[in-house]
């Protein structure tokens, strides 16, 4: 039965795809439904066994073609306020709602039913797909996936990213360096915590850190390249922390990942450098008191930015099909970096709105969707 892609879309979104959980169930059914049209997918599975990648190809085995890159993983819906079935699409006030019809299960069920209408129709430039795993917690996926792309399919030349840009062709994004940092204290009853080492009391010296990294960065004058940005300037970032037994205690030890968002122009490696050396200077003071006492670092994603190309292949098969002529750059890090650091020509075009991303009641337009579906009837017509 052929499915259309508002159909396929119902299908991805009622799999509970939450990072944490894996993609096994879902990639199963996508695998299931291509080889029921005819369309033999390749699979990565990963060590665990709890996630799985899709990859396939349509038309002549020749390199060139045009890949659309999709990922399954969604975020979590822990204490988000939903008036309706997150894991199930709801149609109202002229939107899609459900968990990921904007990010992206939308693009990936467009993305999916292009691939079995050039099957079905026939082209001349190969189409390719490439739906990954483990992007909502650091893009970690798609590396290895790439990989086994360029192993197993003909080379494509342009990669395109669906993540949600309202149809526009993004050609720009921050690159995203993201660390685990533990801080290990030494614990004494808190009426002579001087004794002791409070570990959240001095992760505190870090976050203070971050604080004033991102208002001295706030303040400062961007460049040109970095003035296309919303911030136009590298932030700093710790969203969840843990640490501490009890209030009477100094904390034995405290967690976090901090994040850096960078800008194009600047090397992520010196601002690794310039948190090592904060890092080096409060350990000190902690083992001073204590030798036991210290911090780990463990680095825990490095998405690389997705630079602008001179006369790029990829943005300009876009534009034609869109007509979009302006200049978009995006805060928010994506895969696109990570194909174009392997040699693909790279843009982000995609249904929806980013605000939507993540958010309770997470939605896609219906009439962002349809232009999801005229972008791919034009790139069909193009590869036929």
């Amino acid at each position: 039965m052929t499915l259309s892609a508002k159909e396929i879309m119902d299908a991805l979104v009622s799999f509970p795809s939450v990072s944490r959980d894996g993609t096994r169930a879902i990639a199963d059914w996508v695998q299931d439904h291509l080889t029921a049209q005819g369309i033999q997918s390749h699979r990565m599975d990963s060590d665990d066994g709890k996630n799985a990648a899709i990859y396939a190809h349509v038309g002549p085995q020749i390199d060139g073609g045009v890949l659309l890159s999709g990922h399954l993983d969604v975020v979590p819906i822990d204490g988000q306020n939903w008036t309706s079935n997150p894991w199930q699409v709801t149609e109202r006030d002229g939107k899609y709602f459900g968990r990921g019809t904007c990010d992206m299960k939308g693009f990936d069920a467009l993305a999916l039913h292009a691939l079995i209408r050039a099957k079905a129709q026939g082209v001349r430039r190969p189409l390719q797909i490439a739906l990954s795993f483990d992007e909502e917690i650091g893009c970690t996926g798609a590396p290895p996936m790439i990989d086994r792309i360029l192993q197993t399919m003909p080379r494509a030349s342009v990669s395109i990213i669906g993540e949600p840009s309202m149809m526009q062709a993004v050609t720009g994004h921050k690159g995203g360096t993201i660390f685990d940092i533990t801080f290990h204290g030494h614990e004494v009853h808190s009426s002579i915590m001087y004794q002791g080492v409070n570990a959240i009391m001095e992760a505190a010296k870090l976050i203070d850190w971050a604080n004033r990294i991102n208002a001295r960065n706030m303040a400062a004058a961007p460049d040109a390249s970095a003035a296309e940005f919303d911030p136009p300037y590298t932030n700093v970032h710790i969203g969840v922390i843990s640490g501490g037994t009890a209030h009477n205690i100094t904390a034995g030890s405290c967690h976090f990942a901090l994040g850096f968002r960078t800008v194009p122009n600047e090397d992520p490696a010196i601002w690794t450098d310039r948190m090592m050396n904060k890092i080096a200077e409060i350990e000190a003071g902690m083992k001073a008191i204590h030798p036991a006492a210290g911090i780990t670092v463990s680095p825990k994603a490095d998405v690389p930015g997705l630079k602008p190309e001179d006369h790029g292949e990829a943005e300009a098969l876009v534009r034609a099909l869109t007509g979009d002529n302006a200049t978009h750059k995006v805060s928010f890090g994506t895969e696109a970096g990570q194909f174009q650091a392997r040699g693909y020509s790279s843009v982000i075009c995609g249904p929806g709105d980013i605000a939507q991303a993540h958010q309770a009641d997470e939605f896609i337009s219906i009439d962002q969707f349809r232009a999801g579906e005229n972008f791919m009837t034009k790139l069909l017509a193009t590869l036929a």
